[in-house]
């Protein structure tokens, strides 16, 4: 009787720590000297904790080529923002108390990491970009909540 409840303890305590670990999304994502993110595409669920680390794995600095990681609110029109974002070189390149911001990393430079936390949104796509000035063009893709 003793090894049948040492067992079930075991697999209860191992069925906790796997509910726990599914609470938590850990994403590391590339932004390079070219303009790219290495990723185009995230999925989450809502509601769930997303541990993103940008990585800038380019050499120039981040006055010539800095990178940062922005999630939109849905119906953000990607180009009117960028061309906003612009003028705020002091803040990083994001409007000050922006409604159409909702999570964003430090603007970094080559060789340079940076890492937030925050929680997934409601069901839907998002839109995900860097907001140095042109970036965006091509530093893009679908942050996917379902």
């Amino acid at each position: 009787m003793r090894f049948l409840l040492s067992i079930l303890t075991i697999f209860m305590f191992a069925f906790s720590s796997m509910a726990v670990a599914q609470d938590t999304l850990k994403v590391t994502i590339e932004g390079d000297d070219k303009m790219q993110f290495n990723l185009d595409e995230i999925k989450a669920e809502a509601g769930q904790t997303v541990v993103l680390t940008l990585k800038h794995v380019g050499k120039l600095p981040k006055a010539a080529m800095g990178h940062n990681w922005v999630l939109l609110a849905q119906g953000t029109d990607i180009n009117t923002f960028g061309a906003a974002a612009s003028k705020f070189a002091d803040n990083g390149y994001l409007p000050e108390d922006s409604e159409q911001v909702l999570a964003a990393t430090d603007l970094i430079g080559g060789g340079q990491e940076t890492t937030i936390e925050f929680t997934a949104p409601e069901a839907g796509t998002y839109d995900f970009i860097c907001s140095f000035p042109g970036h965006y063009a091509m530093m893009k893709g679908k942050f996917i909540v379902e």
